[in-house]
């Protein structure tokens, strides 16, 4: 990530937050904590934030961020960073489940945002609400893309809408491609009731619900649950799942479909 692009998520962060520690701005920006010091120190003598003890404040008075409306979760760009050749695998095997011409619906996130590659030569319609990717693919294909209304929240770089008309009713996919948080016996997880709603919309739309995980992500935990494992037909994921967890996606009637990585990831 760019140092500008971490300077911004930063201040975006405490915007949030109010205040926040080096080690929690640290995990969230997935940065050193040494990095995170030396981008408080620049953006305090911008007076961009206010430097405290252990971390930083949002200062309100000489900051450029308003306040906005924002989603729990994690920071798109970090996640983006996060296992990313194996997520790069994973992305592409997505892909080549997809034949030329269909319309497929690809729900925003980091996993999702590394199908942009493989889609770059294809020629499939898509609806996606997320805004990095209808941007990647605009300029890098002939895809038809197709975006719905709605908010742009930037954290996330996604477009969500609290309203019912905001295109996606119109749309049918044969295939819908997302990634989760976490996913294991409670089934597939969230972070926000807004993505909740947004994903659900989408789920509607489509025939079948193709899972974007690595080995990270199963078995894990988070806040909301989306929906049952019985919703999901196909999990792509990595080789290093635990078995059980096999066990646990078989007796749910879902696919799995394995990438191999080095041992070194």
């Amino acid at each position: 990530m760019l140092e500008k692009q971490r300077h911004h998520l930063l201040l975006e962060l405490l915007a949030e937050m109010g205040y926040a520690s080096v080690p929690v701005l640290s995990n969230k920006l997935k940065a050193s904590e040494a990095t995170i010091r030396r981008d408080i120190t620049k953006l305090s003598k911008r007076k961009a934030l206010t430097k405290i003890r252990g971390g930083a404040q949002s200062n309100n008075v000489s900051s450029q961020i308003h306040e906005r409306r924002h989603l729990k979760g994690s920071v798109f760009l970090a996640d983006t960073e996060q296992n990313k050749d194996i997520k790069a695998l994973i992305a592409e095997k997505a892909v080549s489940l997809c034949e030329e011409g269909e319309s497929i619906i690809i729900n925003g996130g980091s996993s999702t945002f590394m199908m942009k590659d493989a889609l770059a030569s294809r020629h499939l319609n898509i609806l996606t609400n997320s805004f990095a990717l209808a941007q990647e693919l605009a300029d890098n294909s002939d895809n038809q893309v197709t975006l719905p209304g709605g908010e742009l929240y930037r954290k996330q770089s996604i477009i969500l809408s609290s309203f019912e008309n905001d295109g996606i009713s119109n749309y049918h996919g044969s295939k819908m491609f997302m990634g989760t948080p976490a996913i294991g016996e409670f089934g597939l997880m969230e972070t926000d009731p807004m993505l909740v709603l947004s994903e659900q919309k989408l789920l509607k739309q489509a025939d079948q619900l193709i899972v974007l995980a690595d080995s990270s992500k199963i078995g894990k935990r988070s806040s909301l649950i989306l929906c049952s494992l019985d919703k999901v037909n196909i999990l792509i994921t990595d080789n290093k799942v635990e078995p059980r967890f096999l066990e646990l996606f078989e007796k749910h009637k879902i696919q799995v479909i394995t990438v191999a990585v080095p041992d070194s990831e």
